[in-house]
């Protein structure tokens, strides 16, 4: 669907001069920008000084009868000038144009009076005689009228379509797509922890990095202040609002950007601003019970029951990724906005994620690797990924990426495969370096006992793969010594060092022990 841009904020001067009963006719040259900026209202006065009693952006009706004799006519020293400062004062208090009657005090627009409008800016149009003012004020309180009464069906056909939105399975993001679609601006969502969540509409805006940062800096700005806070502006040439939202002002920022809100504009952000907060505040409340749901899931996820998972996921969150999958494991302490993301991942059944007794398992399609690359660089978070082929590999899965995660870096999403370390070092459990010690006693005790360097030989002679010559000039030792050093560890240790086994089971146990 293409964007549904709000009506102009008010009438213009060209489409009054457009109005062909009126027979108005423009009588300097104008630009673009005066002849389509907004007019409040039309009113007519023959005052010497109309500005005490006229507001902005009016466009003012006179007859000239209030100019003495001679006063437009040119004809005299300084007469001219007396256009001039008249014609300033009207700039100055924001007139945004000037309609002469003519045929009722004098015969056309004074010649001086154009001049000085031309010099100005100020668009001068005549006023015919057979057009009284009253028609001009009324054609414009018509158009008024029916601007204001299509702004108000503007606004109540733009809240009824965010309440559809809000009823989709993903209410939460439709509904910021719609109000970025019925402004025609960019809309972002940013969370409590001042990250951008959720951006829609206007591509222009949102890759202009120069005005993305300062949008972002604002937002953070408006969340450290709290409060209930709002903010208009207009950064790097673009017109911006901001507002806070849920209790305290601290849930997160709504932003807009990319056009100027009038009062209509301004209720359906504020309306949207009320449901999200009042959505964020209701996730608060209830995120202890999901999150809980969901740690119940990843239970039965690596316990054998994802039929039953997959179920819950579509029911609850509309989806679960398919087979085959990637599967990571985040370190337990989640950094701030972890939730969020994670929870926008996960509302089309993109991701699967949940807490375990050993950090935040996540679940993806192998597809959608790339996917926890951006969380992990996103969250600055560490997490271990592994492939599972089928949902009988989940559990082993999380296992390898358990590994991968307690070897990896903060900000990187790291396969087991391209961890530092190695096999043996990942399997140097408690169990296992005590087993390992206890193969190593009787070898140790007797260097402790007698002064003898049994360890040191045998480790030497396995790092030469059991090569006499080598080992003995490694150690600066006679090769005899060392084939009588490793006779005697052999006995020690009851293993046969000449069988591939047992030299590797003893070397396992020194590599354990440390």
């Amino acid at each position: 669907m293409s964007a549904v841009s709000p009506p102009a904020p008010a009438p213009t001067l060209r489409a009054l001069l457009a109005r062909r009963e009126l027979e108005l006719h423009l009588a300097t040259a104008a630009d673009d920008a005066a002849l389509d900026a907004g007019v409040r209202w039309v009113h007519s006065s023959d005052l010497a000084d109309p500005t005490p009693f006229l507001s902005e952006d009016v466009v003012l009706l006179t007859t000239g009868t209030q100019f003495v004799d001679g006063f437009l006519d040119g004809g005299a020293d300084g007469e001219s000038s007396d256009a001039e400062d008249y014609v300033t004062r009207l700039r100055a208090r924001g007139v945004r144009g000037l309609g002469f009657g003519t045929e009722v005090v004098r015969d056309g627009i004074p010649e001086p009076l154009r001049a000085a409008c031309e010099r100005a800016g100020i668009p001068l149009f005549e006023v015919p005689y057979r057009t009284p003012f009253i028609a001009v004020a009324r054609a414009a309180a018509e158009a008024i009228a029916a601007q204001a009464y299509a702004r108000r069906s503007w606004a109540l056909d733009a809240q009824r379509a965010l309440a559809l939105a809000a009823l989709r399975p993903d209410g939460f993001d439709a509904t910021l797509a719609e109000l970025a679609r019925q402004l025609g601006a960019w809309v972002g969502l940013y969370d409590a922890s001042g990250a951008l969540s959720h951006a829609h509409g206007a591509a222009d805006v949102g890759a202009d990095s120069r005005l993305r940062e300062a949008v972002d800096a604002e937002a953070a700005a408006l969340l450290r202040r709290g409060g209930g806070t709002g903010a208009a502006m207009r950064l790097h040439g673009t017109a911006v609002t901001l507002q806070t939202l849920g209790s305290g002002g601290r849930r997160g920022v709504l932003a807009t950007a990319g056009v100027d809100l009038d009062q209509e504009a301004r209720a359906v952000v504020t309306a949207v601003v009320g449901t999200t907060g009042l959505a964020l505040e209701q996730r608060r409340m209830t995120a202890g019970a999901w999150s809980r749901l969901r740690a119940a899931l990843v239970d039965l996820l690596v316990g054998g029951r994802p039929e039953l998972v997959r179920d819950v996921a579509v029911d609850a969150w509309g989806g679960h990724p398919s087979a085959p999958y990637v599967v990571a494991l985040a370190d337990s302490a989640a950094p701030t906005g972890a939730r969020e993301l994670l929870d926008q991942l996960a509302t089309n059944g993109r991701l699967f994620y949940g807490r375990d007794d050993d950090g935040v398992l996540l679940v993806a399609a192998a597809s959608d690797r790339p996917l926890l690359d951006d969380v992990a660089e996103r969250l600055t978070w560490r997490l271990g990924v592994a492939d599972a082929a089928t949902d009988a590999d989940l559990a082993t899965a999380r296992e390898r990426a358990r590994l991968a995660r307690d070897r990896g870096r903060p900000g990187a999403a790291t396969d087991i495969a391209d961890a530092p370390g190695d096999l043996l070092g990942d399997l140097a459990t408690p169990a296992a370096r005590a087993r390992a010690g206890a193969e190593l006693e009787r070898l140790r005790s007797h260097d402790a006992r007698h002064g003898t360097a049994l360890t040191a030989t045998l480790t030497t002679w396995l790092e030469h793969d059991g090569a006499h010559e080598a080992t003995a000039r490694a150690l600066g030792l006679h090769r005899h010594t060392i084939r009588a050093r490793i006779a005697l560890a052999q006995r020690l240790l009851g293993r046969d060092l000449s069988s591939f086994p047992d030299r590797a089971a003893v070397w396992a146990a020194l590599r354990l022990s440390g």
